[in-house]
């Protein structure tokens, strides 16, 4: 497939490029290439081919959500800038 000079200051105005004369021979050579890929995928045979989204048939596990008593929560609240009922306080993000 040939790209022409049009279509890549079409692209360049579309994606809000400015391109440079000089510039535009590497940019139509590059799509060119991107395209001419393009062809070939999808030219690949794919009849006996299952469809899948990916190799991998592993399954994502999580653990069940359980409430366990911290042990040692002035500890972990020792650290805080402010404390209130036991808990961090933190500034206010919605209004």
């Amino acid at each position: 497939m040939k790209v022409s000079k049009e279509e890549i200051m079409h692209i360049a105005s579309l994606a809000d490029l400015t391109l440079k004369e000089n510039e535009i021979e590497k940019y139509i050579i590059n799509l060119q290439e991107i395209l001419n890929f393009a062809n070939i995928v999808n030219r690949a045979p794919i009849d006996d081919i299952d469809e899948s989204v990916t190799g991998i048939e592993e399954k994502n596990v999580f653990r069940k959500d359980e409430i366990k008593e911290f042990d040692n929560k002035q500890g972990l609240l020792q650290n805080a800038k402010e404390v209130q009922n036991g808990m961090f306080k933190i500034p206010k993000v919605i209004n």
